[in-house]
């Protein structure tokens, strides 16, 4: 009897003794990152002494993986946020408004309006100019800055991510190593430096795990694409920019050392890289092509104007502003040897889209242009361009359909394309940082409008001739050194309803007006019509009255041209989107299309952060689920730590009474 109390009493201070063991564990573990509570169980009595214990990690595989899944999505949005965040400030702040910069020039324009003689006035319009010059390249650069950043964390991240995935690889391999035919119980350590690292991995991408063999644990992107596979087989992350090499994209290194481009949404991708992309494509992109796309619109329209003017040296107006012109970046997989340059074709500045344009050799004659959104997906339809014999310049009138759209683009491309090259345009993206002033001349802004017209003093009604309008100083009706080209034109009424007869000294024709005196060298026809100028009569002219139109020699005090400036402040001249319909207003002021830069951002922001605090709730709770059941609580073990005291204190008094028992015989016996 005192045998079987022996062991008995044995049995139970080594079951107690290995409880010790695994509570002492857990409380010293309280704040090893990744550890895993554990607990011995023990099988029932062999006999009448206690079996062997069996000491288990206590985790739930669900809740391990909804923890993975949320913290995805909560750093997703930090990162994004975080990101975000910055640019946000800075586009709202008024010291880097760039509506401030276009209300001085047009203040300043003003000015010049008004004493079109002073060259103060004018050299005013021209430090303000550089001033709004100087505000988009300074919004550019931030936005520039801030690509570094997001270029440079995402090979620290996808660096970070290659070493977890090498390292799920190894300790998947050990695990195998250790796991036997008969099942003999691993190293609790190997498992919990596993996970960790699968749940470090997916607080930069999205990850799903599999069970596989012996242990091992497989990990997938939500994509689907194989990070970790069996026998500690593993793929790589890698950051590649093609055709842009500042344009990072995130591939995958398959077997063979083969780099693959991931089809990868950034909003699926999630965690910090996914964040870090997404804030790439959905703010840094996007502002910087608006910026671009108001830079050269901006130039554009001020260029237009000052061509159709005179300025204080008596000559048409040249160019105010440098329209900027940005090389494409080839393909990795061209074979040609063409390079192609784009800028704006001139006047088309309001039918530029905020777009990237992806050019492709048709044949070796054509190529289609396809204008694409933030993420390099195709916006709308392809459209062809005649190239001809290269080198060549192309623009809208080499559409193979003339009446399509041709983006306001126009294309230097050399010889050499080959079918199936491409090549990626950027224009809006360099533009901002890339706008300069042609001149800073105050005396070359023509505020003066090159025709001037009056009413001959022998008419007997009261109708007026309108000051005219030019719509283009190098039509046939001007000549390269301004003048007029064929001297004064002059309108006569007949004595027929509604006739005229008009001259300019070398061309003489009589017309019937329609319906009214509306345009009246458009309805004269040929050649008038060509001429770059029209004008109107208002009131009811009587039989033989005349009016003049004549070269505005000495006009210096004009500013009728420069009225034309000030309109485009409130004139709708930045095209909005590539698709749009006949009835939609797709156009915008250059205040309302900087407003709406700085609202994307702002409103993308804003919608991050409520979506990240949702995210970061869920996380919170999946935390608080996970460690319910897997982390260490102190409480519990100090309880469990005396309990198991004192069971094992009983099993040492049990072996007490064996041994008294035991004397007792020994004593019978002699």
């Amino acid at each position: 009897m005192s045998f079987n109390l022996l062991n008995i009493g044995s049995s139970g201070i080594r079951a107690n003794s290995e409880l010790l063991q695994t509570t002492s564990k857990n409380i010293s573990n309280l704040n090893t990152e990744g550890y895993v509570r554990e607990r011995t169980e023990f099988t029932t009595m062999v006999g009448n002494e206690v079996g062997r214990g069996n000491t288990v990690r206590l985790l739930n595989e669900f809740a391990l993986k909804q923890l993975n899944r949320d913290l995805s999505n909560k750093t997703y949005y930090d990162q994004f946020v975080a990101e975000a965040s910055r640019v946000d400030t800075l586009f709202a702040e008024e010291s880097s408004s760039l509506s401030t910069s276009l209300n001085s020039l047009f203040n300043n324009l003003q000015e010049a309006l008004n004493q079109p003689a002073s060259s103060v006035s004018r050299s005013l319009f021209f430090t303000s100019s550089q001033n709004l010059v100087d505000q988009m390249d300074r919004l550019s650069g931030i936005v520039l800055d801030q690509k570094n950043i997001v270029n440079e964390q995402l090979d620290i991240f996808s660096n970070e991510a290659n070493n977890l995935i090498k390292k799920i690889g190894d300790l998947n391999t050990k695990i195998a190593g250790l796991v036997n035919p008969q099942a003999q119980q691993v190293n609790s350590t190997v498992y919990n430096e596993r996970d960790l690292a699968i749940k470090k991995l997916a607080e930069l991408v999205d990850i799903e795990t599999l069970d596989g063999d012996n242990g091992e644990k497989l990990v997938f992107l939500g994509s689907g694409q194989s990070l970790v596979m069996k026998e500690g087989a593993f793929n790589l992350f890698s950051m590649d920019g093609d055709p842009d090499p500042n344009f990072k994209q995130l591939t995958l290194d398959v077997k063979g050392g083969k780099a693959v481009t991931l089809d990868v949404n950034p909003a699926t991708l999630k965690g910090k890289v996914g964040g870090l992309l997404a804030f790439r494509d959905e703010i840094l992109v996007p502002a910087q092509n608006q910026l671009g796309q108001m830079a050269i619109s901006v130039a554009d329209a001020f260029n237009q104007q000052n061509h159709l003017g005179l300025d204080l040296d008596g000559n048409f107006g040249g160019d105010l502003f440098q329209i900027p012109t940005a090389g494409a970046y080839a393909y990795k997989d061209n074979t040609g040897t063409a390079s192609i340059t784009a800028t704006l074709e001139a006047g088309k500045g309001k039918e530029i889209p905020a777009n990237d344009f992806l050019v492709e050799y048709i044949s070796a004659t054509q190529v289609s242009v396809t204008a694409l959104d933030n993420r390099g997906n195709a916006v709308g339809s392809a459209q062809t361009f005649n190239i001809g014999t290269p080198p060549s310049t192309i623009n809208s009138a080499d559409l193979a359909a003339p009446s399509t759209d041709a983006f306001g683009l126009e294309l230097n491309i050399s010889a050499g394309g080959a079918t199936g090259d491409k090549f990626l345009i950027k224009l809006n993206s360099e533009a901002a940082s890339s706008l300069k002033l042609a001149t800073t001349r105050g005396e070359h802004l023509a505020l003066a409008s090159p025709i001037r017209t009056s009413v001959s003093a022998n008419n007997t009604s009261t109708a007026t001739i309108s000051a005219g309008v030019v719509t283009d100083t190098t039509a046939a009706g001007f000549t390269a050194t301004p003048s007029l080209a064929n001297g004064p034109l002059t309108v006569t009424k007949t004595a027929v309803a509604n006739q005229y007869t008009i001259s300019d000294g070398t061309n003489t024709a009589t017309f019937v007006v329609s319906g009214n005196t509306k345009g009246m060298l458009a309805q004269a026809g040929a050649p008038f019509s060509n001429y770059g100028f029209d004008f109107d009569l208002e009131g009811a002219p009587a039989t033989g009255d005349s009016f003049k139109l004549e070269f505005n020699t000495g006009g210096y005090d004009d500013n009728r041209n420069g009225s034309g400036f000030s309109k485009l402040q409130s004139t709708e001249l930045v095209r909005q989107n590539v698709i749009t319909t006949p009835n939609t207003d797709n156009l915008k002021t250059f205040n309302e299309a900087y407003a709406k830069i700085v609202t994307d951002v702002g409103v993308t922001t804003n919608q991050a952060k409520t979506n990240g605090a949702a995210f970061a709730a869920l996380a919170e709770q999946s935390e608080a689920w996970y460690e319910s059941m897997s982390g260490v609580n102190l409480d519990e073990e100090a309880a469990n730590l005396l309990r198991f005291q004192q069971s094992y204190s009983a099993a040492a008094q049990v072996i007490t009474v064996a041994r008294a028992i035991f004397d007792s015989l020994l004593s019978a016996a002699r």
